[in-house]
């Protein structure tokens, strides 16, 4: 008994090595055609991706954008657990950024009171926001694809509408460039000066709670067990005295809640202000990091971090002749890939496990004597 553990431990080692190790050597090879189709050396490429991303400010900037990216995976892998496709998670975030900056920069009182009431602000809305789609759901059965698509499209009009001279934003000096009042010095958010690499946002601090808080509640709670539970199976879960509608609201919010933190990064740590320029489109990108991370918290970190590396040095390449949509050919490559391989990894371990089932049961029927040895 002890040795067939032993032996099944190993494999599925084995297994969770394959399938990134797989992924990787397949996004090479396939980036590797794609440059040489474009008549560039891939080899050259390569190496000035890792020069030029192992520089310094380079990493600032890479931490940075994974803390965005990471907040962002994190709040799409809440809804992946639940087995719910939240696409209006870019919706969720700009609105709660928009809302949290116009609150931000109309207090007066002091930073320490501010920030945490912005942050909450931001939640909030974003909370709210995504229970307009846990609503509708459980209430009228409408897929949560097709409400939070419309809700993206409204939470643009809305801001569209809002972000004007003499609503709730003023014309810059530049006359390009339309924002909201600008937060007080007070209210920023600490950074960490690391010299000539740049400044580390530091509400990487945040996010690193965020991921604590996911693990925690999602694998070692009450809550997180049932969540996990209807994601899987709903008439089980059903059968087990847990609410489906409940949990199916519940997690739309917290998916929600999490989205209003994406835009706290760049708000509180960079721009201070909403803009017509604020960062669009980093919902999207959260789902092609919570793939990436398989909903797993240090995954979505990993996946974060390589995203951000991917953007810092291709956008680089560039500058050496390279075509600039090579970063969405690599991007999606990498993505696809990795679903791939885990998807053949996973159909090969559980080959491999109805195989040992079968040759225990085979050794069971050979053997009566060796059954309570086998169970």
């Amino acid at each position: 008994m002890n040795m067939l553990t032993k032996r099944i431990d190993k494999e599925r080692l084995l297994l969770g090595i394959a399938a990134p190790l797989l992924a990787l050597v397949a996004a090479i090879v396939v980036t590797t055609l794609v440059i040489l189709a474009t008549g560039k050396n891939p080899g050259a490429a390569f190496s000035d991706m890792l020069t030029y991303g192992s520089a310094s400010d380079s990493q600032v900037y890479i931490l940075n954008k994974a803390t965005t990216y990471y907040l962002a995976g994190v709040s799409v892998a809440i809804g992946f657990r639940m087995n719910l496709f939240n696409i209006g998670v870019d919706g969720q975030y700009r609105l709660a950024a928009f809302v949290a900056a116009v609150l931000g920069g109309a207090l007066t009182v002091p930073g320490w009171i501010a920030i945490p009431l912005i942050i909450l602000c931001a939640m909030a809305t974003g909370a709210l926001w995504a229970a307009i789609a846990g609503i509708l759901k459980v209430t009228r059965g409408v897929s949560e694809v097709i409400s939070t698509i419309m809700l993206n499209s409204i939470a643009t009009a809305i801001i569209a509408y809002l972000l004007q001279p003499g609503k709730l934003a003023e014309l810059q000096s530049g006359g390009t460039v339309v924002s909201t009042d600008p937060l007080p010095k007070s209210s920023y958010f600490f950074s960490i000066d690391t010299g000539p690499a740049g400044v580390l946002w530091g509400f990487i601090v945040v996010a690193v709670l965020v991921g604590v808080a996911y693990w925690f509640v999602l694998g070692r709670t009450r809550f997180g067990f049932d969540l996990r539970t209807v994601g899987q199976s709903e008439s089980a879960a059903t059968a087990s005295g847990v609410s489906v509608k409940k949990m199916v609201a519940t997690s739309m919010v917290i998916s929600g809640a999490v989205a209003g933190l994406i835009g706290m990064p760049t708000l509180l740590n960079d721009s201070h202000q909403f803009s017509n320029d604020f960062p669009s489109g980093i919902g999207f990108t959260g789902i092609a990091i919570a793939l990436l991370g398989r909903n797993n918290p240090v995954g979505i970190a990993l996946g974060a971090l390589l995203w951000g590396f991917l953007e810092r040095t291709t956008n680089h390449l560039e500058f050496e002749g390279y075509d600039k949509e090579i970063l969405g050919v690599i991007q999606g490559v990498i993505v696809l890939c990795v679903v791939i391989a885990y998807e053949l990894v996973r159909r090969y371990g559980l080959k491999r496990q109805q195989q040992r089932v079968g040759a225990e049961l085979a050794a069971q029927a050979a053997d009566p004597t060796q059954k309570q040895e086998v169970a």
